[in-house]
């Protein structure tokens, strides 16, 4: 069964206020087996346009990745990211 991902491509505009979003949204993804593949770090554009930092967080599979996005305790955490920066969340499946 191919794996889920959950890649997130983000600009922080308030880094302080952000790390409640880290500190919080990572227990819950956890419980679903989440393996955070990428998380920040260094990265290059060579093309196209994107934000400046990219998180790639796999899953069991794609319904895994689906049930941990739309977990209601992931949402109510999700909006200090929505306050605290400027995201695109992309729910994929794996090869």
């Amino acid at each position: 069964m191919p794996k889920g991902y959950i890649i997130g491509h983000i600009t922080v505009n308030d880094p302080e206020a952000y790390k409640e979003y880290i500190a919080r949204d990572t227990p819950i993804l956890e419980s679903y087996g989440a393996k955070f593949i990428v998380r920040g770090g260094q990265s290059q554009t060579p093309e196209g346009e994107t934000q400046n930092r990219h998180v790639i967080i796999e899953f069991p599979d794609y319904e895994t990745a689906q049930r941990a996005y739309n977990d209601p305790a992931y949402q109510e955490v999700a909006e200090i990211r929505r306050r605290t920066a400027t995201s695109t969340i992309i729910l994929v499946e794996g090869a």
